[in-house]
Parts: structure tokens; C-alpha cells; sequence
């Protein structure tokens, strides 16, 4: 029998090409499963959260992170540039998550990210930096 991490995989299996990174992520996001999503951060990834702190802390990512996925509402992309350097990919990524949430209110959520991902040495692409507001002006909280 296999464990949940093994069925998590064979459901989303990790990208092997760089262009396939946001579809997976979509997959994931949509999936409901804030674990889904973090199988596609790098042990070292960092997350840029909106008031500008970088976080190393993958459970304060996957809080973060939920906090959306539990909308219930879909993640839509339109991938604008995956440029690629060897093993490193940025990714430039239009994104929204919008509808009516848990509480029958009106969300609107987006931005343009500016993500980077990195081939592993077992040769799948995962985040090693995801900054969902790109360059988006951010102020310390």
C-alpha cells in the first residue's frame, strides 16, 4: 500500500520541464490540498509575503498559502515568460483567484508574479523563490 506522500505524487507528479510548472501549480492549488502545493517548494525555497518579509519557514508557507486554497475558489494563470538558464527558470505569471468566498462575500485576489525555479539533481523543477506580487511596491508591516 502506499503512503499518502506516494499517492500525492502519483496525482501531481512533479514538473520535468519548466513550462510545466504552473500548470502543476494550478492542478495543486485546485486540488484543496495545501500539501499538494508544497511538494513543489524546494527544501530552501523562500516565500515573498505581500508586506514584503521573506519567509524560509515552510509550515508559515503552507499557513499562508492555505489561507487561499481554503476559498475554495479556482487559481487562473496566463504565463507571460518562462526564461530559462541551465537548472534556474524565472517565471513571469499573471494570476487571480476570484469569486464568491466561504462567507457568500466577493474576492478579488492577483497580481503578476516573478517566481524562480530550480531543477533538482533528480531532475524536477521546483520553487526556490516565490514572489506572487513581482514587483509590486511593498511596504513593512
Amino acid at each position: 500500500m502506499k503512503s499518502n506522500t506516494e499517492q500525492m505524487t502519483d496525482a501531481f507528479p512533479l514538473p520535468t520541464r519548466p513550462e510545466d510548472i504552473i500548470p502543476s501549480l494550478v492542478d495543486r492549488f485546485n486540488s484543496g490540498d495545501v500539501r499538494n502545493q508544497m511538494a513543489l517548494y524546494a527544501p530552501d525555497a523562500v516565500f515573498v509575503a505581500n508586506d514584503g518579509r521573506v519567509i524560509t519557514d515552510h509550515e508559515e508557507i503552507a499557513s499562508i498559502i492555505g489561507r487561499d486554497i481554503k476559498l475554495g475558489l479556482p487559481l487562473k494563470t496566463n504565463v507571460r515568460h518562462v526564461f530559462v538558464g541551465g537548472d534556474t527558470a524565472q517565471i513571469i505569471v499573471d494570476w487571480s483567484i476570484e469569486g464568491k468566498g466561504p462567507d457568500g462575500k466577493e474576492i478579488r485576489l492577483g497580481g503578476s508574479a516573478c517566481d524562480i525555479a530550480r531543477r533538482g539533481a533528480d531532475g524536477f523543477w521546483r520553487y526556490i523563490i516565490d514572489n506572487n506580487q513581482g514587483t509590486a511596491v511593498r511596504q513593512p508591516a
